[in-house]
């Protein structure tokens, strides 16, 4: 998976569908998740689309695995993944993962129904985080 900031630096130089076509190659990028682990517990609530994240955990470092029934969702969902992937628990549950999002500008690049659940998909993974980091 390539880094936020990697991402990013494509992002700026992309314009108006660019941008789409690109959330949507980060969507097709993510790890296959598993339809067993797509269930309410993994389910994001708050989005207009159906978004899961799973948390497993490798040597230190969390790893998500994340899906979306939406393409442009999922592509979004890939972002936020990519700000903490790989990254120890301590460090995820630290993280102002909102404002690593804010070069995106996703409010004024997506509609609002696209962006409406990127919160909670946020909440959703630092909360993993934080149990991991807990136990």
């Amino acid at each position: 998976m390539r880094t936020l900031s990697d991402i990013l630096e494509e992002y700026e130089f992309l314009e108006g569908d660019e941008r789409y076509r690109l959330l949507i190659e980060l969507g097709r990028e993510l790890d296959a998740m598993p339809d067993a682990l797509k269930t309410d517990a993994t389910l994001v609530r708050g989005c207009s689309a159906s978004v899961w994240v799973y948390p497993t955990e490798q040597t230190d470092a969390l790893h998500f695995l994340a899906d979306s029934n939406a393409a442009i969702t999922k592509g979004i969902v890939a972002l936020v993944i990519a700000a903490v992937q790989d990254k120890p628990a301590t460090e995820v549950a630290a993280m102002d993962v909102t404002g690593m999002l804010e070069p995106f500008d996703l409010k004024n690049q997506l509609s609002s129904n696209r962006t409406q659940g990127v919160p909670n998909m946020i909440a959703l993974v630092k909360e993993h985080a934080a149990r991991i980091a807990a136990a």
